[in-house]
């Protein structure tokens, strides 16, 4: 049985990696502003949760592989009432750090895991994992220096956990692994809920 991640976050890969799987990466090709349009009314959880099965759904009817569990996921960062996911530039990158500087927000990922059996998708199970960020107070220099770097631009909410972001973040308060894009302890539940042991994914 192959893991397949529909996504080309190297967070996650690594995650995985480290976790002990060694997933083939197939990358989707959704249009999220538009699934995103067709759910104005979505809670967040559901939102990013509609995303992540998106993304898996696309990749398990395209995949060459005949018995595989294709993972999705899709994080966003939930602050003052809004869903954000990557900022479009710099300045907005700095924006949204001046409003989460000292405080805190809600990482929301969906998890969508399906089991292709025959080239066929034969069970699905989803889910969301939520963990609060509390964020530190970078000077401007700090800020100035971080976007610098690139990195906001390409995660969720414009930080990371795990890179050069994790300077500026004080805690958290659930799930670090949520945080970096893919939760370990909710996708073991969702491939249990598919039939698949993750000790039996496994790598040698």
């Amino acid at each position: 049985m192959r893991v397949v991640l529909a996504s080309a976050s190297p967070a996650r890969l690594s995650v995985l990696r480290a976790a002990g799987l060694d997933p083939l990466v197939e990358v989707s090709d959704v249009d999220e502003d538009a699934l995103l349009a067709a759910v104005p009314d979505a809670t967040p959880a559901e939102k990013v949760t509609t995303l992540a099965g998106a993304k898996a759904t696309t990749v398990a009817r395209r995949t060459t592989e005949a018995d595989a569990v294709v993972i999705g996921c899709d994080s966003m960062l939930h602050h003052r009432g809004e869903l954000v996911g990557k900022p479009a530039d710099a300045d907005e990158a700095r924006a949204r750090w001046r409003e989460m500087a000292g405080g805190s927000g809600e990482l929301v990922t969906g998890h969508a895991v399906l089991r292709v059996v025959d080239g066929e998708i034969e069970r699905v199970a989803e889910g969301h994992a939520v963990t609060v960020v509390r964020f530190g107070e970078p000077t401007d220099a700090e800020l100035d220096a971080y976007l610098g770097t690139g990195e906001p631009m390409l995660v969720a909410g414009a930080f990371t956990l795990d890179g050069l972001g994790g300077w500026f973040v004080e805690g958290v308060d659930g799930d670090p692994s949520n945080v970096i894009g893919i939760s370990l302890p909710l996708l073991r539940r969702l491939l249990a809920g598919v039939g698949v042991t993750v000790t039996d994914l496994w790598s040698p």
